[in-house]
């Protein structure tokens, strides 16, 4: 994993940053915020556009009628494949940034997003065996990587202070690449076109997107490798707790983008058009929303805001069900959406709460200053992949419950049960955790008279 580290690094040559110390307000003010604002603009493009190549499946299978051979099982199993690769990618792309730098492997990950592109757009047609689709379906996974390494390396770009916002912003800002393509998909099949005109149009946007990586991003050369923090980032329990959450927040988010449209087809028996009318809705204001959940958790506290939306998305879950075994499509349809949104929320609070939760430690530890924010910067980096790689899961985990539940029932009604069952799961881990007994102590003592207590209210 990555930590920023405030030794001197030699040049390297390109466009390397030699000294980065944003937690100094007055370097942030005069030189540091404009470039990091730079950098965070072009790293939302490149990640925006990673997921949409991640998701075309979500649309892919819109297109694919009877005449491609395919049972609806055999699409929830391509989708839910596609969004294991994303989720797994996500490890290595976190490591990529300290090896190559942010801008340089900005520009990698960005054009190895042409590899799907035009082997989808070779094998998109009739006749095709499912096998083919689901080889070609895996490689658009390396897209879910592109979130990794872009959040790892804006976590370095940005003081402490302005981490929610920004982390928020750019997740946002990649998210909302899922509702994008789909909107895209929407004007397609309208004018009775086909998934390769999909394709033609994303394929330059791809070489546009690793030109402008190249013109106008930084790598940070005090960003390096550091296994011992991915260790200790492993070993600590708050690092798979927070997975777990993420499971509920973003599994839930890029599980639905990929399922809404086919349940929409096989549950309500929408045509192409009519479920594409509506699946980019419920992704659009996730990803909207999505920075104001970061912003919330800035203000609130990131564990005061997840734990409520998890009471949220438990009922907005309660509210589908009912809708399901009504069949009352307009219901559904507004509970789903609004479902998405708390998604979204969920997404900015609980990535607000990682830095939040290593800096308490490392205030837990004695330490003050630039050592706490190192100390923070260095887990908290560490620990993002593998709470983006494990929340990703959450996705698969969503499509496989789909698939099986309308193996079962003929309907998405029994996933729907699971998953409120999870969210309260949720909601108890949050309290239990961060929200009661020590958490909610004020720290009185001075570290002279006693070590600190650990606290998690304002995480």
């Amino acid at each position: 994993m990555t930590a920023p580290s405030t030794a001197p690094a030699p040049s390297r040559g390109g466009r390397w940053i030699q000294k980065w110390d944003p937690e100094d307000e007055t370097f942030w003010k005069e030189t540091g915020e404009k470039v990091a604002r730079r950098n965070l603009l072009f790293s939302v493009l490149s990640e925006h556009i990673g997921f949409s190549i991640w998701t075309m499946w979500s649309v892919m299978v819109l297109f694919m009628g009877p005449e491609y051979g395919l049972t609806p099982a055999d699409k929830f199993m391509l989708t839910s494949m596609v969004t294991l690769v994303g989720a797994v990618v996500r490890v290595p792309y976190t490591f990529a940034v300290a090896i190559f730098g942010g801008r340089n492997w900005t520009i990698v990950s960005a054009s190895l997003l042409l590899v799907p592109s035009v082997a989808a757009f070779a094998v998109m047609k009739p006749g095709t065996s499912f096998d083919t689709f689901l080889l070609v379906g895996l490689l658009a996974g390396i897209g879910g990587g592109n979130f990794a390494s872009s959040m790892t390396n804006i976590n370095a770009f940005f003081p402490l202070r302005k981490k929610g916002w920004a982390l928020g912003l750019n997740a946002g800002g990649g998210n909302i690449g899922v509702p994008v393509i789909q909107l895209v998909a929407l004007a397609i099949i309208g004018a009775n076109g086909g998934p390769r005109v999909l394709l033609g149009i994303y394929i330059p946007l791809i070489v546009v997107a690793a030109v402008l990586a190249a013109v106008y991003m930084d790598n940070i050369a005090s960003v390096k490798n550091d296994t011992g923090a991915a260790r200790d980032a492993a070993k600590d329990a708050h690092t798979w707790i927070m997975s777990f959450l993420y499971i509920g927040t973003f599994g839930s988010f890029i599980g639905y983008s990929f399922a809404f449209g086919q349940v929409l087809q096989n549950q309500f028996g929408r045509t192409p058009l009519q479920a594409a009318y509506v699946t980019f809705i419920g992704p659009l204001l996730g990803s909207l929303i999505r920075p104001v959940g970061g912003w919330l958790a800035d203000r609130y506290g990131g564990a005061r805001i997840t734990l409520w939306n998890f009471v949220a998305m438990a009922g907005a879950t309660g509210v589908i069900v009912v809708a399901s075994t009504q069949k009352s499509l307009p219901l559904f349809t507004i509970a789903f959406i609004a479902l998405f949104v708390l998604t979204g929320l969920g997404n900015g609070s609980t990535y607000k709460m990682i830095p939040g939760i290593f800096q308490a430690k490392a205030v837990a530890k004695g330490l003050e200053g630039e050592a706490a924010a190192s100390y923070g910067r260095r887990l908290s980096g560490a620990s993002m992949g593998l709470i983006g790689a494990v929340g990703a899961l959450g996705g698969v985990g969503i499509n496989l419950a789909f698939r099986q539940s309308f193996l079962s029932y003929g309907s998405g009604t029994g996933a729907f049960v699971a998953f409120l069952a999870f969210y309260a799961l949720c909601f108890l881990v949050t309290w239990a955790v961060y929200l009661r007994g020590p958490a909610t102590q004020p720290r009185t003592a001075t570290a002279a008279e006693a070590k600190p207590q650990l606290s998690y209210v304002e995480v």
